[in-house]
């Protein structure tokens, strides 16, 4: 199954409901709402910096991914940045491929 970095920074909105539920509570809600769109949470930190919540999702395929991304996003207290995420052996692969490609100005 595909791995998604999560990158989420809550709103003022975001911090208030973070307060309320606490993070204990706010990570439930996130496994529980990957878990209803068919996968896993692998990883739920806290941080400090640009991010407050970094998280590494298993999900179907890129479209579960941005609809999750997307419904999170749409509350308007939290934004989120998902990126998805390569294993070297895909990397490998990638590598492997012959591209024609022709740089700028060459």
């Amino acid at each position: 199954m595909p791995k998604f970095l999560v990158q989420a920074k809550y709103t003022s909105q975001g911090i208030q409901g973070l307060v309320n539920d606490s993070a204990t509570g706010r990570r439930a809600d996130v496994q529980s709402a990957v878990k209803a769109a068919g996968g896993q949470v692998e990883a739920f930190y806290y941080a400090f910096g640009e991010d407050d919540v970094i998280s590494i999702v298993d999900l179907p395929d890129q479209i579960t991914a941005a609809a999750f991304s997307l419904t999170i996003s749409g509350t308007g207290a939290v934004n989120v940045k998902t990126t998805p995420l390569l294993t070297v052996e895909d990397v490998d692969k990638a590598l492997d491929l012959q591209m024609k490609y022709r740089a700028p100005g060459e």
